[in-house]
């Protein structure tokens, strides 16, 4: 194929091409918009990842990345101690705090143990989470994983690692979305609705 543009411009389009959601074809398209608009977009990103690069760090308490360590969230003295939500990635904690789902503290694994994918509980940060548990004052731990198998299988290795310390385990409930209708759903939500039913 033959190319159009310099090797700068293939470069930013082959790194954009590696973002999530974006393949060679929106790739493309995003490196054109940039560069078109280089005063309103290009320039102010430059400057932003270049900030985010140098300042953003990986909070030594909960996992969450941030601009302080301990992050704004692990810091803040509104937060209910005594619960911590477990979740697999920053993003899941991030999406709780936009829902304002949650007011304890969180624990960001990093992933799920993957037997295929070769993830072993030392590759999470599933120790510093029993470390975490077992400090006084916090009552409970909350797994917030996602409903795959994978995440069931970490959810219940953590429950077995946590089932000395004398604290609740709970995980979210799992079902039938508000606003969801049945014909939409898949057999496996279906069927934990089901099983997961309770009095009206």
């Amino acid at each position: 194929m033959r190319r159009t543009t310099g090797p700068e411009i293939e470069r930013l389009i082959q790194v954009l091409a590696k973002l999530p959601g974006l393949g060679p074809r929106s790739a493309r398209r995003a490196a054109l918009h940039l560069i078109k608009n280089r005063e309103k977009l290009l320039i102010p990103l430059t400057t932003a990842m270049e900030e985010a690069r140098d300042k953003v760090t990986v909070c030594s308490e909960c996992g969450n990345v941030d601009t302080s360590d301990p992050c704004t969230l692990c810091h803040d003295p509104r937060r209910d101690r005594s619960v911590i939500c477990v979740v697999e990635e920053v993003g899941d904690l991030w999406a709780l705090e936009r829902a304002g789902a949650w007011s304890g503290l969180y624990h960001v694994l990093g992933g799920t143990l993957s037997a295929v994918e070769g993830i072993r509980p030392e590759d999470l940060s599933i120790a510093r989470l029993v470390e975490r548990a077992g400090h006084e004052g916090v009552k409970e731990v909350v797994l917030a994983v996602n409903a795959t198998v994978e995440g069931q299988t970490t959810a219940h290795y953590i429950i077995d690692r946590l089932k000395d310390l004398n604290i609740a385990t709970s995980r979210l409930a799992h079902g039938v979305p508000v606003g969801g209708e049945l014909d939409y759903l898949d057999e496996g939500t279906l069927t934990q609705a089901m099983r997961a039913r309770r009095p009206f």
